[in-house]
This record gives structure tokens, sequence and C-alpha cells, in this order.
């Protein structure tokens, strides 16, 4: 019998992390959004292969100061007040970039969508992971994939449509500005649902308001509950972490290692190539698709097949688990990446040459697209968790901003066309996600159901490193809690 089914208001938490993975919804939609208008843009202001490379990977570098920011940020004002922030900025950029009318300008404002994107990468994971039950918490976790993903697939549904509907003059001078414009709906729905949200119950223990934790904890659960719940997350908060709280970061033998599996999470995230479908799929898929409304088309089915790898893993992620699935994930994007390698590089005709790509898209969207956000919002102590998820979303952009860099060079080098017909990018990305495999089965250990308090243990365990936790007491340890596993 679940008697924890029956003790948590779900709808509550829900509606709550939904609103908070709009954040991820608007990182999908403004990240994505460049794919169905970086030809025309890059006819009408003239620009270089490299220049059309910098149009979209600027925003990258407006994310790496917004993951340095975002730390400090969310744990001064709280994780609600920053994501209210971050909404202001994504209106911000999506106004500037579809006004611009000269390339400096563009640019200025979608480093500003950047800086947006880096705060929503770093602030809603810990919101969603703080504010969930551990049993659920791979499920609600999943929203900001779920929304990010569907983001992705809405953008590029719109740039199909505005593209087709448009002659191609007026694409170039006013279409992509129209492309740009539509990321103002989504924007407009964050910032009036967000004043509906709680503030996170462990943010507010921290700072040691109490009675706001207590709060938001009965609205999640009964009273007798939530007094338990608020008794352990108080007590996780000893005096040796309340006063590294106060100081910064120290890297020593016990936080190495979570920044390690972090880091390392992080970048095999991107270098398995998934934003270069996601920013650049219109113009790989041309190589094998012919033209361009038809890359388009290709490019919004891929998304919508990562839509459904996303929704499949939510529903397994708290059975199977997490480490599982990773491994899972990058096996599969190993061979269905190798697979497209070889159909680019003999020019096999219709489906035989993207259905490797489909195949990546729905094992991706199970497990690393997901569950990366997922451990990154749970591995980390509360008293280090945001500085540390904002290194590791860092270690993403800058990873994120080589590949997407690098690959408009790559695409268009006429020596790797030559020998590789466009495909040298996916022979790269299947190399990288064997990697990956290599390092999630050594370092990364099942988060599934463990409470927050005791993850940074289990890290420790994978590295041989003792962990200096603070004692529980005894009724701690007896206690059911919000969030203790069941074992």
């Amino acid at each position: 019998m679940d008697t924890r089914q029956k003790r948590y208001n779900m709808k509550y938490v829900i509606l709550c992390c939904t609103v908070a993975a709009f954040g991820g919804l608007l990182m999908g939609y403004d990240s994505s959004i460049i794919s169905g208008a970086i030809e025309p843009l890059s006819e009408y202001f003239q620009l270089t292969p490299a220049e059309t490379g910098w149009a979209v990977s600027n925003i990258l570098l407006g994310s790496l100061v917004g993951c340095f920011i975002a730390p400090r940020l969310s744990d001064k004002l709280g994780r609600k007040k920053s994501l209210a922030i971050t909404a202001l900025l994504f209106t911000v950029s999506v106004i500037g970039t579809a006004i611009a009318h000269n390339f400096t300008v563009f640019v200025l404002f979608r480093i500003i969508g950047g800086l947006a994107i880096g705060l929503a990468s770093v602030i809603s994971p810990i919101y969603l992971a703080e504010l969930s039950p551990s049993k659920f918490r791979g499920r609600t976790t999943a929203l900001y994939a779920v929304c990010c993903v569907g983001g992705q697939s809405v953008v590029l549904l719109t740039n199909y449509f505005i593209t087709k509907s448009t002659l191609p003059e007026v694409m170039i001078n006013m279409g992509w500005r129209y492309i740009l414009a539509t990321a103002l709906v989504p924007c407009a729905l964050f910032i009036f649902f967000i004043a509906f949200i709680p503030e996170s119950p462990r943010w507010n223990v921290l700072k040691g308001k109490y009675d706001e934790a207590l709060d938001t904890l009965t609205k999640i659960s009964n009273r007798e509950h939530a007094e338990s719940v608020f008794n352990e997350i108080k007590h996780s908060f000893s005096d040796k972490t309340a006063h590294q709280h106060k100081s910064r970061l120290r890297l020593d033998k016990t936080t190495i290692p979570l920044l390690v599996i972090g880091i390392g999470l992080a970048v095999g995230n991107q270098i398995s190539g998934i934003n270069v479908i996601q920013y650049f799929g219109p113009t790989l898929l041309k190589n094998v698709a012919g033209s361009t409304d038809s890359a388009l088309l290709q490019t919004f089915w891929l998304s919508i097949c990562q839509f459904i790898g996303v929704l499949a893993g939510m529903m397994v992620i708290d059975k199977i688990g997490r480490r599982k699935l990773l491994l899972l994930g990058a096996i599969t994007s190993c061979i269905c990446l190798a697979y497209s390698f070889i159909a680019f590089y003999y020019h096999l005709p219709g489906m035989l040459a993207v259905v490797g790509l489909f195949a990546y898209m729905i094992f991706f969207g199970m497990t690393w697209g997901q569950i990366v956000w997922t451990v990154l919002g749970e591995i980390f102590p509360t008293e280090i968790r945001s500085i540390c998820v904002g290194i590791s979303i860092c270690a993403m952009s800058l990873a994120n901003f080589v590949i997407s860099s690098t690959f408009p060079i790559m695409n268009s080098s006429p020596m790797l066309l030559d020998l590789f017909h466009g495909g040298f990018p996916l022979l790269l990305f299947a190399i990288f996600s064997l990697g990956m495999y290599f390092f999630t089965f050594r370092y990364l250990p099942e988060t599934a159901g463990v409470s927050l308090e005791k993850i940074h243990g289990l890290v420790l365990e994978k590295f041989n490193v003792e962990a200096e936790l603070p004692q529980s007491t005894s009724s701690a340890k007896s206690s059911e809690s919000f969030d203790i596993s069941r074992h």
C-alpha cells in the first residue's frame, strides 16, 4: 500500500513545477528559434560562415555569464524572484533581436537572451529538485526537459509555416523578424504565472525563513508530515555547513568528485551533437534533403521524436533509474550517429538517410536530454547546490559554444565535404558518445528515490572517499520524510 501517494498534494507540486519549468520552455524556444531564421538573417546582414556561427553561438557567451551570476542571484534573492528576472530578460532579448537593424545590435540582444538561458538552466532545475518529493523527483524535474523540447518543437513548426508561407525576398527582409518575435507569447505566460508559485522551502530554511518554509511544505503534504520534513531539512544545515555556505566553495576531496560528475555530465549532454541538430538542423539536413522546406520539416519531426522520447523517459526515470538510462542513451547515441554518418557518406536515399537521426532523437530525449538536468539538480548538497550547478552549466555552455562555433566551418569545409560527404560531425559525435558511456559507468551512482541529503555520500563512495555529513537525530532517521526514499 502506497501511503506516500496520498500524503502529497501532487497537483499542487506539478502546477508549481510546471511554472518553474517554463524556464526550460523559454530556453528551448529561444535557443532553437535561430534555426529557421539563420539563413535569411545571414543573407540580410551578408554574413560569412564564421559570422553565421557567431550569430548562433554568441548566445552561449551570455549563457556563461548567466551561469556565473545565477548562484549568487538565486541564493540572495531566492529561486522565485530569480526566475522572474529571467523571464524579463528573455522578453527584452526577444524584442531587441526582432527589431535589430544591424548585426551588432542583434548580437547584443541575443547575448542578453543567453544571459537569461544561463539563469534558467541553473535556477529552474534547482527549484524543481528542492520542491519535489524524492519518490517523484525524476518525473517532476523532467518537466524542465519536457518544456524545453516542447518549446523547440513549437518553434520549429512555427519556423516551417512562416518560411512556407513567405516569399524568399520577404523572408530575407522581414520573415526572420516574425520568427523571432513569436517568442513573446511564452515570455508573457511565464511572467504571469510565476507570481503564483511559492519560494523553495529549502531556500527558506537556508535563510532562516522557517514560517514560510513550513507553510509551503504544509501545502505540499499534511501538517504532521510537513513538520517532520521541515525538521529534517533544518537539521541538515549544521553549523559547519552553514559556515561553508557563507564562504566560497572549497575544492577538497568531498567537493571535487561532485564537480567531476556535474561537469562531466553537463559536457556529455553537448558533445553528442544535440544542439547542432537543434541550431543547424536545416543546414545539416540540406546535405541530404535537397531543399530548405524539406529540411525544416524534417527538423520539426526530429524535435517531435525528441519530445516523444522525453515523455517516455519521464514515465520510467524513477522506476529504471538515472544511471541505467544514461548508459542506454550513450550507447544508442553512438550507434545511431554512426549509422547516420554512414547514411550521409554513402548518400542513402529518402528515409534511409535520416532514420538514424530520428532514432537518436528518441533515445536522447529519453535519457541525456532530461536526466542530466535531474542529476545536476540533486547530486549537490543544498548549501553549495546553486554554485555547483552554475559551474556545471558553465561547462555545458562552453562545450556548446565550441561545437556551435566550429560546426558551420566543418560543414562548409571543401576538404571535409569531399572526404565525408557532410557526415564528419556525426562521426565525431558518435565517438564522443562512446566516451560518455565509459564515464557514466565509472563515476555515476544511482540517485533515484534517494534523499537529497544522502546523495552526496553515494557520489563519494564511487571515488572511495568518506563523506563528512551531519549526524541525524534518531527521530529524523526513523521518520519517512518528504525527501527520504523507501528502502
